[in-house]
């Protein structure tokens, strides 16, 4: 069990992305947690005032909730190093590669870990001819919450070529990764940082009613059902957590990271591929991480302590003075 003193947390939540409303959910959810544990903490909804905020309540370690651009790809990392706050979570060499899924990729594909082979294209390419053959998915580089996610197949609604005038994710965004559509099983494996080191805390297996597990599915109650731990044989849940563990370790990540996975039943433990890494996963209710974090024996208010004490072990461990992991 963690043991931090009592300290000034400042909840860094909101902004104006895409994924604004999760982050709120998360940042809140989080803000309770820690008052809780008698820390004070300090709302903080992300504006283009909140270094004068910061500046004013000089917090001791800042909780990033955001989720989504700024918050994820390195800009909010940047400027809370450059103000020298401690935060929870990555930093900005390793947010920036993670928030871009092929930049993920082209980084862990060299330590072996598999991804579908896709390629990045431009809008327009798409109104002439598919890029890859159906079925496909579509997904902008940068948005998390499968934001933006479609699904091309040859039933599908969009036509062939797509038109330009259905809605999709060639309505929002000019540039557009392609990547082959791996039918099987959507699984999906946590890592967080402990004194000892990073460990993988299971594998949850998602069973959606319908279509794929994309933002209403995540963030809608009973849409979406989470086997925790997933029912799978021994060497495919090994092999994800091994996964997960070389990604968060190779990336960078720092705090606690997800890493997302298709499995091909068929394929055996060929059939693995991994999707992204999420370096600021969901703090929800319906979220993930604290689901198995609860699993191993972490409750949600020692899961954002962690965070706390991971945060201050890297950049400010004189904050923690004698404190640490207690042995209850």
């Amino acid at each position: 069990m963690i043991s931090l003193p009592k300290l000034h947390i400042a909840v860094l939540m909101g902004g104006s992305s895409n994924e604004r409303e999760i982050s709120l959910m998360s940042g809140n959810g989080v803000a309770e947690a820690l008052e809780g544990r008698g820390h004070k903490v300090t709302r903080l909804d992300l504006n283009l005032n909140i270094t004068e905020k910061l500046l004013a309540i000089k917090p001791d370690v800042v909780f990033n909730a955001l989720h989504g651009v700024p918050g994820e790809d390195g800009s909010v990392q940047g400027m809370l190093d450059l103000m020298q706050l401690p935060y929870t979570h990555s930093g900005v060499a390793t947010s920036a590669i993670a928030i871009d899924k092929q930049l993920t990729k082209s980084v862990l594909e060299r330590y072996n870990i598999p991804f579908p082979q896709g390629i990045v294209l431009q809008k327009s390419t798409l109104f002439k001819e598919d890029p890859l053959p159906r079925p496909y998915v579509l997904k902008p580089l940068n948005e998390g919450s499968s934001l933006g996610v479609a699904i091309i197949s040859a039933e599908s609604i969009y036509g062939c070529p797509i038109s330009e005038n259905d809605e999709g994710p060639w309505k929002q965004f000019s540039t557009l990764l392609a990547e082959p559509f791996i039918k099987g099983r959507e699984l999906t494996t946590a890592v967080i940082d402990l004194q000892d080191g990073p460990v993988a805390l299971g594998v949850t297996e998602l069973i959606i009613e319908a279509g794929f597990y994309d933002y209403k599915h995540k963030y809608t109650e009973g849409k979406t059902i989470h086997v925790c731990p997933a029912d799978l044989p021994d060497q495919i849940r090994d092999k994800c957590e091994a996964l997960a563990l070389k990604a968060h370790i190779h990336l960078g990540c720092r705090g606690v990271s997800r890493t997302d996975f298709r499995w091909n039943e068929e394929l055996g433990e060929e059939g693995i591929f991994v999707l992204e890494v999420n370096t600021q996963p969901g703090m929800t209710p319906l979220s993930l991480v604290p689901e198995q974090a609860t699993r191993k024996g972490f409750s949600y208010s020692d899961l954002v302590e962690i965070l706390i004490y991971s945060a201050l072990q890297n950049y400010a461990p004189e904050k923690l003075q004698d404190t640490g992991y207690a042995d209850d």
